[in-house]
């Protein structure tokens, strides 16, 4: 008797921690969230930027060049600045400035991959 009691007693002490383990066991994972977005600009790698701008050469780098949209000239981009280049890719990107072409590329791109772009185009000269 003295066994059983003791048994009980022990399983009266561990019940609550042994309900709380079972419950954290059985609750839904936390959902995986990123990091908080930071205001503070990435670094960009002009290296990798000059890799990225590649296709942009097609229509940004030759001189005169139009685009087959009546009368939209295609901006010269070397030499800008980066706040410009980021704030317009970032801008395609969400759809908030329109051109399909562009809205295309932009889609590609990571964020970081937006600051390398604008780290090498903002180094060119104009």
């Amino acid at each position: 008797m003295t066994r059983l009691l003791m048994l009980a007693a022990c399983f009266v002490l561990a019940l609550p921690v042994l309900t709380a383990s079972a419950q954290e066991a059985n609750a839904p994972a936390a959902p995986v969230t990123e990091a908080p977005a930071t205001n503070a600009p990435l670094s960009g790698d002009a290296a990798t930027g000059r890799q990225l701008t590649y296709t942009c050469q097609g229509c940004h780098g030759i001189d005169g060049y139009r685009n087959v949209y009546p009368h939209y000239h295609v901006p010269k981009i070397g030499g800008q600045s980066r706040e410009y280049l980021v704030n317009a890719l970032h801008e395609y990107k969400r759809g908030t400035r329109r051109h399909p072409t562009m809205q295309a590329q932009a889609q590609s791109f990571t964020d970081q991959d937006i600051a390398d772009i604008a780290a090498f185009l903002s180094e060119l000269t104009k």
